[in-house]
């Protein structure tokens, strides 16, 4: 770790799914030290979510893909908090923690006695994070949600489908990796605070409004100009052509201007129709969409994606080809950019996973180790950190306090 941005940093992370672990990873990938908090009875949704395959000999708990993205470069300390002896050491673990993440509806740790209150007088400079669907103030603040249940409760959904189909969800459940993002920001922008003033923080993030963000103009059209704002499919308020058109597969295609416009004409061969009175300026081809999209295709669908992204690009437009799960670990970019980083457990053998989203130029992030087991380090957490000895921590697993595997 010698080297990275948050060499030191301590983090305790009590959070399940995508939502906040996917912000930690972040954070762990930096340098900081992460035990991900785990219970053995309710196991992380995570580990439950796309099966690395279906084996009935393996371990099931352990082949969850969703689980290997999130949770690389953290430790798994499996720990009873509904049994006074697990929030005893919970305790003590946050007097050598410098932040505690949560993500669970906000009645959890209040019912454990973990919530803020109670952990601020065990360590006074903490900074704690809470993520839950709706906040913890407010009528909605005891619903429970998800990141799929998220995106029609933020408008999201409203304007994601075509215009003569329901509203649609992004099926990858786009508040959660929202939430991810926000948090790591908001837990970095916690620690600028407390370096400054050497004070603590608590942090009530709400996935539901971080989701009405993302809807902003949408909000704005309304609240400004009585309108609903209609969906419109992968069309644009003003750029056209604007969208995907069939290739091979697809190939996104966005024209802002009229330099841009004769850039795809040029490359197009200038067909004749390019010509037409209906696509002479930018407000005529907006209003023309129905017409000049599939006189686009026609040029796009028989060419492959990747054609069709480098002649546009070369020529000065806006192109990309559209990858689906088979094309992305093998686009030149993504491999340039480092974005998979390739991991080892005893599991799962050795698979790619997400690597970081940020570059440090200085300080680049790095794979310390791969996603780890269920409660692969309770031994080493409890005996390094907290000094327990062999026998101590063999009664804490007879008594069902920690564990490495679902009960039965």
């Amino acid at each position: 770790m010698a080297g990275m941005a948050l060499e030191g940093l301590s983090i305790l992370d009590v959070s399940q799914a995508i939502s906040l672990p996917a912000g930690t990873k972040l954070l762990a990938d930096c340098g900081a030290e992460v035990i991900k908090v785990e219970s053995a009875v309710h196991l992380d949704p995570c580990r439950l979510a796309s099966f690395v395959d279906s084996d009935p000999g393996k371990k099931y708990w352990e082949r969850g893909t969703a689980y290997l993205t999130a949770n690389p470069n953290k430790r798994s300390l499996v720990l009873a908090l509904d049994k006074p002896r697990g929030r005893e050491i919970f305790k003590e673990l946050v007097k050598v923690s410098d932040v505690v993440t949560e993500n669970f509806s906000p009645r959890v740790m209040r019912n454990f006695g973990l919530d803020y209150p109670v952990l601020k007088e065990i360590k006074e400079d903490l900074i704690m994070v809470s993520s839950s669907g709706f906040g913890h103030t407010g009528p909605w603040r005891d619903y429970v949600s998800y990141g799929y249940s998220m995106e029609p409760m933020s408008g999201i959904s409203q304007v994601t489908s075509y215009p003569d189909r329901p509203p649609l969800r992004s099926f990858h459940a786009y508040n959660d990796w929202l939430g991810a993002l926000y948090c790591m920001v908001l837990i970095v922008s916690a620690l600028e605070y407390w370096r400054r003033t050497g004070k603590g923080l608590y942090v009530d993030f709400s996935q539901y409004e971080a989701g009405v963000c993302a809807v902003a103009e949408s909000i704005m059209e309304f609240t400004m100009n009585g309108r609903v704002q209609a969906r419109r499919g992968n069309r644009h308020s003003s750029m056209a052509p604007h969208g995907c058109y069939r290739c091979d597969r697809w190939a996104a295609i966005a024209v802002s201007s009229d330099e841009e416009w004769r850039a795809l004409c040029r490359v197009m061969g200038n067909p004749p129709w390019t010509a037409d009175e209906r696509f002479s300026d930018q407000l005529n081809r907006w209003l023309n969409q129905d017409e000049l999209d599939p006189l686009i295709e026609e040029w796009t669908r028989t060419r492959d994606c990747y054609e069709v992204m480098h002649t546009l690009q070369a020529a000065g437009g806006a192109a990309g080809a559209v990858l689906d799960n088979r094309d992305f670990p093998l686009d030149p970019h993504v491999k340039a950019r480092d974005f998979f980083w390739v991991a080892t457990r005893a599991e799962t053998g050795t698979r790619p996973c997400y690597g970081s989203w940020q570059k440090l130029s200085k300080t680049p992030p790095a794979l310390r180790m791969a996603a780890p087991t269920l409660g692969e380090y309770n031994e080493q957490i409890l005996s390094e950190l907290l000094g327990l000895s062999k026998q101590e921590i063999d009664d804490l697993a007879g008594e069902n306090i920690i564990a490495t595997a679902p009960p039965g």
